[in-house]
Protein backbone atom coordinates (compact mmCIF):
# COMPACT_ATOMS: atom_id res chain seq x y z
CA UNK A 1 0.00 0.00 0.00
CA UNK A 2 1.09 3.76 -0.66
CA UNK A 3 0.91 5.42 2.63
CA UNK A 4 1.57 9.11 0.60
CA UNK A 5 -0.90 11.28 -1.07
CA UNK A 6 0.19 11.35 -4.82
CA UNK A 7 -2.31 14.79 -5.82
CA UNK A 8 -0.56 17.20 -7.65
CA UNK A 9 -0.56 20.98 -7.05
CA UNK A 10 -3.19 20.95 -10.28
CA UNK A 11 -5.34 18.69 -8.80
CA UNK A 12 -5.97 20.62 -5.06
CA UNK A 13 -6.57 23.81 -7.77
CA UNK A 14 -9.39 22.02 -9.32
CA UNK A 15 -10.64 20.68 -6.19
CA UNK A 16 -10.36 23.63 -3.89
CA UNK A 17 -11.42 22.13 -0.72
CA UNK A 18 -12.48 23.78 2.37
CA UNK A 19 -11.12 20.98 4.58
CA UNK A 20 -7.87 18.55 5.03
CA UNK A 21 -7.60 15.63 6.41
CA UNK A 22 -3.86 15.09 9.15
CA UNK A 23 -3.14 11.39 9.53
CA UNK A 24 -0.99 11.07 12.89
CA UNK A 25 0.43 7.61 13.69
CA UNK A 26 3.16 6.50 15.38
CA UNK A 27 6.22 3.83 15.35
CA UNK A 28 6.10 2.21 18.20
CA UNK A 29 5.63 -1.89 18.73
CA UNK A 30 2.81 -3.81 17.78
CA UNK A 31 4.16 -7.76 18.83
CA UNK A 32 5.81 -9.72 16.46
CA UNK A 33 3.32 -9.67 13.79
CA UNK A 34 2.44 -5.76 12.96
CA UNK A 35 5.18 -3.57 11.65
CA UNK A 36 6.04 -0.29 14.10
CA UNK A 37 4.19 1.74 11.41
CA UNK A 38 1.16 -0.33 12.01
CA UNK A 39 -0.70 3.14 13.56
CA UNK A 40 0.52 5.26 10.73
CA UNK A 41 -0.52 2.72 8.10
CA UNK A 42 -4.05 2.35 10.01
CA UNK A 43 -4.50 6.17 9.96
CA UNK A 44 -3.53 6.94 6.55
CA UNK A 45 -5.96 3.71 5.33
CA UNK A 46 -8.84 5.70 7.52
CA UNK A 47 -7.79 9.01 5.81
CA UNK A 48 -7.47 7.58 2.23
CA UNK A 49 -11.33 6.34 2.98
CA UNK A 50 -12.15 9.57 3.95
CA UNK A 51 -10.71 11.18 0.75
CA UNK A 52 -12.07 8.53 -1.35
CA UNK A 53 -15.60 9.81 -0.63
CA UNK A 54 -15.36 13.62 0.49
CA UNK A 55 -13.60 16.60 -1.43
CA UNK A 56 -10.98 16.98 1.30
CA UNK A 57 -7.20 17.87 0.52
CA UNK A 58 -5.10 14.88 2.14
CA UNK A 59 -1.89 15.29 3.64
CA UNK A 60 1.24 12.81 4.09
CA UNK A 61 0.96 11.50 7.98
CA UNK A 62 2.88 12.43 10.84
CA UNK A 63 4.86 9.00 11.56
CA UNK A 64 6.67 9.94 15.07
CA UNK A 65 4.18 10.53 18.06
CA UNK A 66 3.63 10.04 21.56
CA UNK A 67 4.42 6.13 22.50
CA UNK A 68 6.06 6.48 25.30
CA UNK A 69 4.34 4.12 27.71
CA UNK A 70 6.01 1.55 24.56
CA UNK A 71 9.19 2.77 25.17
CA UNK A 72 10.48 -0.64 26.72
CA UNK A 73 10.19 -2.77 23.53
CA UNK A 74 13.18 -2.10 20.83
CA UNK A 75 12.01 0.31 17.69
CA UNK A 76 9.65 2.27 19.64
CA UNK A 77 10.63 6.13 19.00
CA UNK A 78 8.54 8.95 20.35
CA UNK A 79 8.61 12.67 20.21
CA UNK A 80 6.86 14.90 23.06
CA UNK A 81 3.66 16.05 23.19
CA UNK A 82 4.42 19.87 22.85
CA UNK A 83 6.51 18.85 19.38
CA UNK A 84 3.19 16.99 18.14
CA UNK A 85 1.29 20.14 19.53
CA UNK A 86 3.66 22.75 17.48
CA UNK A 87 4.00 20.57 14.30
CA UNK A 88 0.04 20.68 13.91
CA UNK A 89 0.02 24.25 15.10
CA UNK A 90 2.42 24.69 12.02
CA UNK A 91 0.47 22.97 9.59
CA UNK A 92 -2.24 24.49 10.57
CA UNK A 93 -0.72 28.19 9.84
CA UNK A 94 0.11 26.88 6.46
CA UNK A 95 -3.12 25.41 5.70
CA UNK A 96 -5.03 29.33 6.60
CA UNK A 97 -2.03 30.59 4.08
CA UNK A 98 -3.25 28.37 1.28
CA UNK A 99 -6.69 29.57 1.96
CA UNK A 100 -8.21 25.80 3.83
CA UNK A 101 -9.07 26.75 7.35
CA UNK A 102 -10.53 23.36 8.46
CA UNK A 103 -9.11 20.40 9.36
CA UNK A 104 -9.13 16.77 10.49
CA UNK A 105 -7.19 14.93 12.36
CA UNK A 106 -7.15 11.13 12.11
CA UNK A 107 -5.77 9.52 14.82
CA UNK A 108 -4.20 6.15 14.75
CA UNK A 109 -2.80 6.34 18.17
CA UNK A 110 -4.50 6.30 21.55
CA UNK A 111 -1.58 7.28 23.49
CA UNK A 112 -1.88 10.74 21.54
CA UNK A 113 -3.62 12.61 24.22
CA UNK A 114 -2.93 15.99 23.08
CA UNK A 115 -4.64 16.05 20.28
CA UNK A 116 -7.57 16.45 22.28
CA UNK A 117 -6.19 19.70 23.88
CA UNK A 118 -5.20 20.78 19.99
CA UNK A 119 -8.94 20.50 18.96
CA UNK A 120 -10.02 21.92 22.31
CA UNK A 121 -7.90 24.93 22.02
CA UNK A 122 -8.72 25.39 18.56
CA UNK A 123 -12.36 25.59 18.41
CA UNK A 124 -12.64 28.17 20.85
CA UNK A 125 -13.88 30.74 18.02
CA UNK A 126 -15.27 28.04 15.99
CA UNK A 127 -15.28 24.98 14.77
CA UNK A 128 -12.48 24.74 12.69
CA UNK A 129 -10.31 21.32 14.14
CA UNK A 130 -12.19 18.00 14.41
CA UNK A 131 -10.52 14.59 15.70
CA UNK A 132 -11.71 11.38 14.25
CA UNK A 133 -12.22 8.82 14.90
CA UNK A 134 -13.73 9.63 18.39
CA UNK A 135 -14.79 6.66 20.37
CA UNK A 136 -18.18 6.12 19.30
CA UNK A 137 -17.03 6.03 15.68
CA UNK A 138 -14.70 3.13 16.98
CA UNK A 139 -17.71 1.51 18.83
CA UNK A 140 -19.95 2.07 16.17
CA UNK A 141 -17.54 0.77 13.39
CA UNK A 142 -17.07 -2.72 16.12
CA UNK A 143 -20.44 -3.50 16.40
CA UNK A 144 -20.95 -3.01 12.19
CA UNK A 145 -18.24 -5.49 11.90
CA UNK A 146 -19.03 -7.53 14.32
CA UNK A 147 -16.24 -7.67 16.14
CA UNK A 148 -16.01 -10.00 19.32
CA UNK A 149 -14.01 -8.02 21.26
CA UNK A 150 -14.65 -4.25 22.62
CA UNK A 151 -12.39 -1.08 22.72
CA UNK A 152 -11.21 -1.38 26.24
CA UNK A 153 -10.01 -5.12 26.17
CA UNK A 154 -8.87 -5.11 22.38
CA UNK A 155 -6.23 -2.24 23.24
CA UNK A 156 -3.54 -3.19 21.46
CA UNK A 157 -2.41 -5.08 18.09
CA UNK A 158 -5.84 -6.99 18.86
CA UNK A 159 -8.77 -7.93 16.69
CA UNK A 160 -9.59 -4.19 15.09
CA UNK A 161 -5.90 -3.09 14.52
CA UNK A 162 -5.07 -7.00 12.73
CA UNK A 163 -8.56 -7.09 10.56
CA UNK A 164 -7.90 -3.43 9.10
CA UNK A 165 -3.99 -4.43 7.93
CA UNK A 166 -5.47 -8.09 6.54
CA UNK A 167 -8.11 -6.25 4.70
CA UNK A 168 -6.28 -3.02 3.45
CA UNK A 169 -2.65 -4.03 3.59
CA UNK A 170 -2.46 -7.72 4.08
CA UNK A 171 1.23 -7.50 3.01
CA UNK A 172 2.07 -6.15 6.68
CA UNK A 173 1.01 -8.84 8.51
CA UNK A 174 2.89 -11.59 9.30
CA UNK A 175 2.21 -15.06 10.10
CA UNK A 176 1.60 -15.93 13.99
CA UNK A 177 -1.49 -13.33 14.50
CA UNK A 178 -3.70 -16.15 15.27
CA UNK A 179 -1.48 -16.93 18.36
CA UNK A 180 -0.70 -14.07 20.95
CA UNK A 181 -4.25 -13.45 22.08
CA UNK A 182 -3.60 -11.59 25.76
CA UNK A 183 -6.51 -10.26 27.92
CA UNK A 184 -5.36 -7.19 30.47
CA UNK A 185 -8.52 -5.77 30.90
CA UNK A 186 -6.97 -4.11 34.60
CA UNK A 187 -4.37 -1.40 33.59
CA UNK A 188 -4.83 1.27 36.03
CA UNK A 189 -1.46 2.54 36.12
CA UNK A 190 -0.35 2.34 32.30
CA UNK A 191 0.84 5.45 32.06
CA UNK A 192 3.12 5.18 35.18
CA UNK A 193 4.39 2.14 34.72
CA UNK A 194 4.39 1.49 30.80
CA UNK A 195 2.77 -1.06 28.67
CA UNK A 196 5.64 -3.66 29.92
CA UNK A 197 3.81 -4.26 32.85
CA UNK A 198 0.98 -5.27 31.63
CA UNK A 199 2.07 -7.76 28.70
CA UNK A 200 4.97 -9.60 27.52
CA UNK A 201 4.32 -9.81 24.24
CA UNK A 202 3.15 -5.82 23.47
CA UNK A 203 -0.13 -7.69 22.71
CA UNK A 204 -3.22 -5.98 24.19
CA UNK A 205 -6.40 -7.85 22.64
CA UNK A 206 -7.50 -10.63 20.70
CA UNK A 207 -5.82 -10.83 17.49
CA UNK A 208 -6.79 -14.44 16.74
CA UNK A 209 -10.04 -13.01 16.12
CA UNK A 210 -8.85 -11.08 13.18
CA UNK A 211 -10.51 -11.41 9.23
CA UNK A 212 -10.37 -9.04 6.30
CA UNK A 213 -13.83 -9.02 6.23
CA UNK A 214 -14.33 -7.67 9.75
CA UNK A 215 -11.28 -4.42 8.68
CA UNK A 216 -13.85 -3.72 5.15
CA UNK A 217 -16.86 -3.62 7.35
CA UNK A 218 -14.87 -1.33 10.09
CA UNK A 219 -13.60 0.79 7.19
CA UNK A 220 -17.24 1.08 5.96
CA UNK A 221 -18.46 2.53 8.80
CA UNK A 222 -15.93 4.97 9.54
CA UNK A 223 -16.06 6.40 6.33
CA UNK A 224 -19.56 6.69 6.97
CA UNK A 225 -19.27 8.09 10.18
CA UNK A 226 -17.77 10.80 9.27
CA UNK A 227 -19.85 12.76 7.97
CA UNK A 228 -21.10 14.55 10.74
CA UNK A 229 -17.78 15.72 11.34
CA UNK A 230 -17.55 16.65 7.97
CA UNK A 231 -20.98 18.28 8.19
CA UNK A 232 -20.27 20.16 11.78
CA UNK A 233 -16.91 21.65 10.16
CA UNK A 234 -18.75 23.10 7.10
CA UNK A 235 -21.89 24.25 8.40
CA UNK A 236 -20.66 27.67 8.93
CA UNK A 237 -18.53 28.39 6.46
Amino acid sequence: MSLLPTATSTDVQELQPRVAVLPVGSFEQHGTYLPLITDTAIACVIAQEIAAAYPVHLLPPITVSCSHEHAAFPGTVSISARTLYAVIDDIRASLARSGIHKLVIVNGHGGNYVLSNVVQEANVDGPTVSLFPLGPDWDRAREYGGLESDRHADMHAGEIETSILLHAAPELVREGYDEPDHDSRQRPFLLVQGMAQYTRSGVIGFPSLATAEKGKTVLESLRSSFSAHFDVLCRLS
